[in-house]
């Protein structure tokens, strides 16, 4: 046995291993997108759901991701255990593909020159020069993508062409014949062998490639090798189940126990019937004949696929005893728990679902901040301490659903490798913190109402007729900062800024209003402090607002990216036409309603048809930016946390 052929062997190896990585991961990374809408419209029949498991798994070349992400749907929610059995069966059926690729190995081109094309001496070096030209060129937008693709499937043919070669100079030491006979004379040490390896590669395709690459040796017999197929049915499904569990909640956990329970019983009913059917005399031909890669295949195939069918009718059982096994969760009363439950490290190597998991939790944590800023706005009118607890406990819910969200995107971001799925969590990781802020200044305007009734003061009519005007503003902007974030709309994103602008000199005139209430003893001089603190607080809602608009200007915009400052000092300047309109229309719009007497609430009014307020004296310029600056507080960028 020569030492560089085992180099040899060991090399092809690595080659093949890492080509099915390669081909692997770029599809899942190109059809994330596919995956997620086809796996999330399953249906209770699990027939459907059969054939979506062999077609997805056909698909991205691996059961385990297949499986694991059917896990992660589970977990969050978005199918049901039942739903799932049907991929699970389908998944071991499709990872089948792969071997009925590798066998092209045995195509016989003595005949035909159009055969050679098919010849993995021949497909390897085309594959590798269309990736290569496709990633090269970046001919459209998945360009790199597929062209990773055909250069996995190169290197893999490259890998398989390389250990046959070495498995073919080894034969002639014997060492593989002695080790092949040996797993002939013992069906027990065949499966244990099939399933350690699978085990340690954490595949059956690779696994059984890897047997198709040793069948070139002439060596490999139907009895040393059948025993060796099923182990490996077990060993990959033991992966699976340990990365299903891994900080999973028990439903997802279930779908790992459902996949072996199914792996088990197929090895039982394979290696008996075929004890049967060798018994029987009907294996005689093929027993102790030499298989090649195309017989390998086929088996696989017959025996996933016939095990398939004869246990579908014991779904529901494998179900059953999936729950026994696997007891359910301590219950834990969170009205979220569902969307946080999404955020599910198995789809780190789906970026589409696990991006859409943090789409839903952060549009929750924004709905769940604003609906906080509308209730602490309620306690400056009257004071409700149950509506103080319950604010408080909701900023409990927010600040727990960020930390996750948080963390979860700081261990997705090193997974990523497309530039426009970077964008996009770069987006979601900066109005992470500004939709927080929101839930902080929420709480302490609570805090700013508590204070007022126990130091036993209250604003005047006057000054909560103007809060609400300015409440009413702040909502306005809230609606276009959902909108902005939602839709990804940057014709709402424009709309913020105008609107933040009005607002800060509405806060600069409810200063000077309040500062002549109290002198004239209208409003409560005790509560002047606790007035100047909430007009601080409302003043950096705007400014949160204003960042997730730039947020979203910059994915849809990347060269804004530098230039922020740019963007707002264009806005400042008074020379974009647009800005000045909405400015306009939204200075009408909430300064005519402090003219009004005093409503109970203000709600937000259209604009009225009438001419414009009046500019201010160089229309070169907003109103704000010829405020005397004492009337507001200076606008900050990156407000601070509470």
């Amino acid at each position: 046995m020569d030492i560089f052929n085992v180099i040899s062997l060991l090399g092809g190896l690595a080659m093949f291993l890492y080509g099915m990585r390669l081909m692997g991961d770029s599809l899942k990374e190109n059809s994330s997108g596919t995956l997620k809408v086809a796996m999330g419209k399953v249906t209770d029949n699990p027939l459907k759901a059969f054939i979506l498991g062999v077609l997805v798994t056909a698909l991205i070349q691996s059961s385990t991701a297949t499986i694991v992400i059917t896990a992660g749907l589970v977990g969050a929610g978005i199918l049901t255990l039942h739903q799932s059995l049907g991929i699970i069966i389908g998944a071991n059926v499709g990872t089948t593909v792969t071997g009925q690729i590798i066998r092209l190995l045995d195509i016989d081109a003595s005949g035909a020159d159009i055969l050679r094309f098919f010849q993995p001496s021949t497909l390897a070096p085309i594959a590798l020069i269309l990736g290569i030209v496709l990633i090269m060129g970046q001919f459209f937008k998945n360009s790199k993508s597929i062209g990773n693709i055909a250069i996995g499937f190169g290197i893999l043919f490259s890998g398989l062409l390389n250990m046959t070669g070495a498995v073919n100079s080894l034969a002639q030491s014997g060492l593989i014949e002695n080790l092949f006979s040996g797993l002939g004379k013992s069906p027990v040490l065949g499966y244990i062998t099939g399933a350690a390896v699978a085990f340690m590669l954490q595949s059956s395709s690779a696994t059984i490639g890897i047997l198709q690459a040793f069948s070139a040796t002439g060596l490999l017999t139907f009895k040393a090798i059948y025993a060796v197929i099923v182990g490996i049915y077990l060993g990959d499904c033991v992966t699976t189940a340990i990365v299903c569990s891994i900080g999973a909640k028990a439903e997802a956990r279930r779908v790992g126990i459902v996949n072996i329970l199914f792996n088990l019983s197929e090895t039982v009913l394979v290696l008996v019937v075929v004890a049967i059917v060798h018994r029987a005399g009907l294996l005689r031909s093929l027993w102790d004949e030499p298989v090649n890669s195309s017989i390998i295949a086929n088996t696989n195939t017959i025996f996933n696929l016939g095990c398939a069918l004869a246990l579908f009718p014991l779904l529901t059982t494998y179900e059953r005893m999936s729950r026994k096994l696997v007891k359910d969760d301590p219950v834990k009363e969170s009205k979220y728990k569902a969307v946080t439950d999404a955020l599910n490290p198995v789809f780190y190597n789906t970026p589409a679902l696990a991006l859409q998991s943090c789409y839903n939790l952060l549009l929750t944590i924004f709905a769940a901040s604003r609906a906080n800023i509308e209730k602490s706005f309620r306690l400056l009118e009257k004071y409700d301490p149950a509506l103080h607890m319950d604010i408080q406990a909701e900023e409990d819910e927010i600040d727990r659903m960020t930390d996750k969200v948080s963390k979860y995107m700081v261990g997705f971001l090193p997974q990523l490798k497309l530039p426009y799925h970077v964008s996009i969590l770069d987006q979601y990781y900066k109005v992470t913190s500004e939709f927080e802020r929101l839930g902080d200044h929420a709480i302490n305007i609570a805090d700013h109402a508590a204070t007022l009734k126990r130091n036993n003061t209250a604003f005047s009519p006057a000054a909560l007729s103007e809060l609400a005007v300015l409440e009413s503003a702040l909502m306005n902007i809230l609606d276009e900062t959902e909108q902005t974030f939602r839709k990804r709309d940057v014709d709402a994103a424009e709309r913020i800024e105008p609107l933040v602008q009005v607002t800060a000199e509405l806060i600069a005139l409810l200063k000077r209003n309040h500062l002549k209430r109290m002198s004239t003893g209208e409003c409560n001089v005790f509560a002047d402090a606790t007035f100047s603190d909430l007009m601080v607080e409302f003043h950096r809602i705007g400014d949160v607002c204003s960042n997730v608009g730039i947020a979203t200007m910059v994915r849809v915009h990347p060269e804004l990216a530098d230039h922020e400052h740019l963007y707002f000092e264009r806005l400042h300047a008074g020379d974009d036409k647009a800005f000045n309109a909405a400015y306009d229309r939204a200075h009408q719009r909430y300064f005519s309603l402090l003219q009004k007497p005093a409503p109970e609430k203000a709600e937000p009014q259209p604009a009225a048809p009438a001419q414009p307020a009046p500019a201010p004296a160089a229309k070169k310029q907003p109103a704000a930016a010829q405020a005397p600056a004492q009337a507001a507080p200076p606008a900050e960028s990156k407000p601070a946390n509470k």
